[in-house]
């Protein structure tokens, strides 16, 4: 298959390590991977914010770089990232709609309607579960709320990430409960946020893994955060990171932080 691939803007800015991964992943798998040099965000943080006018030109600009798939000059178009997946299908065609470009909801629609998170598109369009990975740490996976409930990615992760020699996969207590990121709410409801995500990383904590591992990278960056802080020792990789890496070319664990190695 021919597969475009959505970076997203914060794995392509902060995170390219994840981005990086689904390449070798899929190439590995035997997939040509294009990257379209046009795209930027999908407009998913203004829409969620209220910013619906300002969300028309950021969304007009992913639907024109990735309208190709809509015409069959590519098979599919791969984002690892529940969330962003989930504004592709659900938000796109219905602000431009609200705003009276009807063509443009139409495009949007044959976009999304090939447009898949990573674990769907391995599981569901490529037929696999098995993807020839290894990776010998003990690893909990967090289902992110927009991959949950959006996209209903399901058990899909986890039977990617069964099927990885050496992995040891430990269940995470609350694993749906959310980990208090969501976007600006952890900016606007900082005390609650908080709160949230001290439950979550000691649920975390509580399975005693090397590896937080989920498929977004934003829920990571706040979760993993919030561990590293504690010096908890435990890594946040994302699942693609996981599922790219191999005897051969092994992913390594994320390096120790400043605040890791420092004493309070």
């Amino acid at each position: 298959m021919r597969i475009a691939l959505a970076a997203t803007c914060i794995a392509d800015t902060l995170f390219p390590a994840a981005p990086q991964a689904v390449v070798r992943l899929l190439e590995r798998l035997g997939h040509e991977v294009v990257f379209p040099a046009g795209q930027t965000c999908c407009g998913q943080m203004h829409v969620n914010t209220g910013y619906v006018a300002e969300a028309v030109p950021v969304i007009r600009n992913h639907v024109r770089t990735f309208a190709p798939v809509a015409d069959g000059e590519w098979d599919a178009v791969v984002i690892p990232s529940g969330s962003c997946t989930g504004s592709v299908r659900h938000q796109q065609a219905m602000v431009a709609r609200r705003v009276g470009l009807d063509e443009l909801a139409a495009t949007a629609e044959a976009v999304a309607a090939r447009t898949f998170e990573l674990s769907e598109l391995l599981v569901d369009v490529l037929g696999v579960t098995d993807v020839g990975a290894w990776f010998p740490h003990r690893v909990t996976y967090h289902p992110t709320c927009h991959s949950l409930r959006m996209v209903h990615v399901g058990d899909r992760p986890l039977r990617l990430l069964r099927e990885v020699e050496g992995l040891d996969l430990v269940e995470l207590p609350a694993a749906e409960t959310c980990c208090g990121f969501g976007g600006t709410f952890a900016f606007k409801n900082a005390d609650v946020s908080g709160a949230m995500l001290a439950d979550k990383t000691a649920n975390v904590r509580a399975t005693a893994a090397d590896v937080l591992t989920a498929g977004d990278m934003s829920c990571l960056m706040h979760i993993g955060g919030g561990l590293s802080r504690q010096r908890s020792g435990v890594r946040a990789l994302h699942l693609a990171e996981i599922l790219a890496s191999t005897r051969e070319d092994p992913t390594p664990l994320p390096a120790a932080t400043f605040s890791e190695m420092t004493t309070a």
